[in-house]
């Protein structure tokens, strides 16, 4: 079972096996949200099926959501449905990749593990590991598969609400972590928030610096170490992963957990939900 991280060549070996095997495709641009499923329909691993964050990833709509901010994620009863009418069987093993870095797989990766299902794993370097290696790539539409058997099981995920993250603000029992980019964490520029700046006492490690060359992740003890780093004897198991949106957080949480450090938490509706709350606190610079 594969439960972090696949490589390419991993990945081929599954496909070449015959074994069951489910492969999503979560590229999305949030700049031009229809680009993710023309990208699909360019090109895509053979048999992956197109998960999109907006439609397919978040709540929209009128549709009940189990979280605020500009991503919301659906319910969870909802999202397993969905997932077995993509043609998930419980156990079997799921691949998730993109092009954007796992800014928008890793999405999907943890909100399966919210839904209970364990083996899921991204494809470390994404599509660009995979042309890169030489490996076939489709185009066109999804092939049409058979509902699978999926249902929603006990979570394997932690999530924490803002009413949660309030009570927590400056405990010890809680570290945040916020993923965005340090001129956005600083407060510098907000280009999708109504308000600039972070959560107060958060620490700020932008998603991108747990890649190395080729956007592989970087070695697990290089990863710890620059965790522990961070976190400067503050306990692993307190943090608490944010972005602007809850998505662009989870190679945080990704990357801890490949460290070996644990599955922490996430904040779901980050700063995008923290901002728009009366009374909180924000903090700059």
């Amino acid at each position: 079972m594969y439960s972090t991280l696949i490589s390419v060549a991993r990945l081929q070996d599954l496909m070449g096996s015959g074994a069951p095997l489910l492969v999503f495709d979560c590229s999305y641009d949030l700049m031009n949200p229809a680009a993710g499923g023309e990208q699909y329909l360019h090109a895509h691993l053979p048999g992956a099926v197109h998960a999109d964050l907006g439609r397919n990833l978040s709540a929209h709509g009128e549709a009940p959501r189990s979280s605020g901010g500009r991503h919301p994620l659906p319910e969870r009863a909802a999202f397993a449905a969905w997932l077995a009418s993509r043609g998930l069987d419980s156990g079997q093993q799921v691949v998730v990749y993109d092009r954007q870095g796992v800014n928008h797989c890793g999405r999907l990766w943890w909100m399966l593990k919210w839904c209970g299902h364990e083996p899921v794993a991204v494809l470390d370097g994404g599509l660009q590991a995979w042309e890169a290696a030489g490996g076939a790539l489709e185009n066109g539409p999804a092939r049409q598969r058979p509902s699978g058997n999926f249902s929603l099981q006990v979570s394997r995920a932690r999530t924490v609400d803002t009413a949660g993250v309030v009570r927590a603000l400056g405990s010890p029992e809680q570290t945040l972590i916020d993923a965005r980019a340090h001129a956005r964490f600083r407060g510098d520029i907000e280009p999708l928030d109504p308000v600039a700046g972070h959560i107060p006492g958060a620490l700020n490690r932008p998603f991108g610096q747990n890649f190395g060359p080729g956007g592989l992740f970087k070695p697990a003890h290089e990863l710890r170490a620059e965790f522990e780093a961070l976190l400067a004897g503050r306990d692993a198991a307190s943090v608490v992963h944010q972005c602007g949106s809850g998505v662009s957080a989870i190679p945080n949480l990704l990357a801890m957990e490949v460290a070996g450090l644990g599955r922490t938490t996430l904040y779901p509706g980050s700063w995008s939900e923290w901002c728009r709350t009366p009374g909180l606190p924000c903090a700059r610079a």
